[in-house]
C-alpha cells in the first residue's frame, strides 16, 4: 500500500464527495489506495470499468473475508466489524455454488410477495406516518418519515409484528451508522431475527422468514437468520435515503416542480436521477484479491481489501459526459451493485415500491409542501458508505388526518 492513502473518513464526504472522487481519481488514478477507521488499508475502486471487473469475477475478487491480510491489526470493538464481518454465514460472505442456491432462495421467498400486498402495505404505513404530522404544517421527512417507512414495511413482509418495528429501526440506524452503538445494533437485529425463527419454526405463516424455513435447500437457521438481517439493513437504509435523496431534488429542483402538483412521470425520474448523482450507497466493503494482480495500474497484493466505489463510477467522465443528467430509463448505473453478489432483483423491485409508494404518498398528502430552509443548509450524515441527508424540515398547509 502508498504512503499517499486517502482516509476514508471527514466532512468532505458530507459537503462534497462528487469533488472528493473527482480529486482521488486526478490524483490517484482509478483504483485509489485509502484508510478506514485506525489507519486499516484499502484500495477504493472509483473506475467503472474497473469496478466492472472487480464484481464481474466472484473468483479473483472474492467475498470471503477470511482472505484478509488485515485481521490481526483489527480489534475486537473495531466499528466496521459490522460490515466487514468475519466468519458471518450470511449469504454475503459465501462463494461459489452454495452462494447461488442461497441468492435462489433469497430471491424465490421475495418474488413470492404479491405487489398489491406490498403496495398496500406501503401504503398503509407511509399514511400512519404522515397522519402524526399532518395537522403540524411542519415535519422532518427524513427523522419523521423515510427513515422509519422502509423497516417497517419490510418487518411486515418478513413476518415480525407490527409492534416490533420501531425498535427495529433504531437497532438497524445503530449498526449501520457504524460508530459506538453499531454492535449493540447488531445484537438486537440479531436476538430479534431469532425469535421471529423460533416463532415461525413453530407456527409458519404467509411471509418472508417462513418461506425460507420451507426451503428444501437443507439452510440452517443461522443461515436463514443471517440472511433476514442482511436482507432488512440492505433494504431498509439505502431505501429510506432514495426517498430523502429524491424528495430533496424534488424540492430543490425547478425541473421536478410540475410533479409536486400532481405530475407522476418526473418522481421515476427523480428517483433514477438520484441513482446515478447522488446514491444512498456511495461505497460498498468489500471484496478480497485472491491472489497478487493488478487492477487499473496497481499492484493488488492477495488479501487485499477492495473497496466498491459505486457513486465514484456512476460519475466516471470515462462513461459519463460532463453534467450529463442520466435519466430516462438509463439503468446502467452501478446503484445496485454488478455481478454475481448484486442486489436480487425481487428485492430491488421491492425498494422500488415502497420508495415511490413512500414519495407519491407525500405528495399526495401535503399539496404544497415546501423546504423549511434553505436548501444549502441540508446536512448529510457523517459516512463515507451511505449518503443520506439528517434532516429535510419541511412547512404546508395543516390538513386532516386520514
Amino acid at each position: 500500500m502508498t504512503t499517499d492513502a486517502v482516509p476514508l473518513s471527514g466532512p468532505r464526504f458530507q459537503t462534497e464527495p462528487a469533488v472528493l472522487y473527482r480529486e482521488m481519481r486526478r490524483e490517484h488514478g482509478a483504483v485509489t489506495p485509502v484508510l478506514l477507521d485506525g489507519g486499516i488499508p484499502a484500495w477504493l475502486v472509483l473506475g467503472y470499468r474497473e469496478l466492472h471487473q472487480v464484481t464481474g469475477d466472484p473468483v479473483l475478487f472474492s467475498r470471503d473475508s477470511e482472505l484478509w491480510n488485515q485481521w490481526e491489526n483489527i480489534p475486537d470493538d473495531w466499528p466496521l466489524l459490522p460490515m466487514i464481518g468475519r466468519k458471518q454465514p450470511s449469504i454475503l460472505y459465501t462463494v461459489g455454488e452454495r452462494h447461488r442456491e442461497r441468492a435462489a432462495m433469497l430471491s424465490g421467498a421475495l418474488e413470492a410477495v404479491e405487489p398489491s400486498e406490498l403496495r398496500r402495505h406501503s401504503e398503509r404505513f407511509a399514511d400512519e406516518l404522515i397522519d402524526a404530522v399532518c395537522g403540524e404544517g411542519a415535519a422532518d421527512l427524513v427523522g419523521d418519515y423515510a427513515m422509519l417507512l422502509p423497516v417497517r414495511v419490510l418487518a411486515r413482509l418478513y413476518g415480525f409484528p407490527d409492534e416490533e418495528g420501531p425498535a427495529l429501526v433504531t437497532a438497524l440506524n445503530d449498526m449501520i451508522d457504524g460508530r459506538e452503538r453499531a454492535i449493540a445494533g447488531q445484537q438486537h437485529l440479531a436476538s430479534s431475527m431469532a425469535r421471529l425463527l423460533a416463532e415461525r419454526g413453530a407456527r409458519p405463516a404467509d411471509d418472508v422468514a417462513s418461506r425460507m424455513l420451507a426451503d428444501p435447500g437443507g439452510f440452517s437457521e443461522e443461515e436463514i437468520a443471517q440472511d433476514l438481517m442482511v436482507m432488512l439493513a440492505a433494504g431498509h437504509q439505502p431505501t429510506a435515503d432514495w426517498i430523502g435523496n429524491s424528495l430533496r431534488l424534488m424540492l430543490t429542483d425547478e425541473r421536478f416542480a410540475a410533479s409536486l402538483f400532481g405530475g407522476r412521470n418526473s418522481v421515476a425520474e427523480a428517483m433514477n436521477e438520484v441513482l446515478w448523482e447522488d446514491t444512498p450507497t456511495q461505497n460498498v466493503a468489500g471484496r478480497w484479491a485472491a491472489r497478487d494482480t493488478r487492477l487499473g495500474g496497481r499492484r493488488i497484493r492477495a488479501g487485499d481489501l477492495v473497496l466498491l466505489g459505486l457513486q465514484g463510477a456512476n460519475s466516471d467522465p470515462q462513461v459519463r459526459v460532463h453534467g450529463s443528467a442520466l435519466t430516462g430509463g438509463n439503468n446502467a448505473h452501478f446503484s445496485f451493485g454488478h455481478g454475481e453478489h448484486r442486489c436480487p432483483f425481487p428485492a430491488q423491485e421491492v425498494a422500488e415500491v415502497i420508495a415511490r409508494t413512500g414519495i407519491e404518498v407525500v405528495l399526495d398528502r401535503l399539496p404544497d409542501i415546501d423546504l423549511a430552509v434553505p436548501a444549502e443548509s441540508l446536512a448529510r450524515r457523517p459516512s463515507p458508505w451511505l449518503r443520506g441527508l439528517t434532516g429535510l424540515p419541511v412547512r404546508f398547509t395543516p390538513v386532516p388526518a386520514l
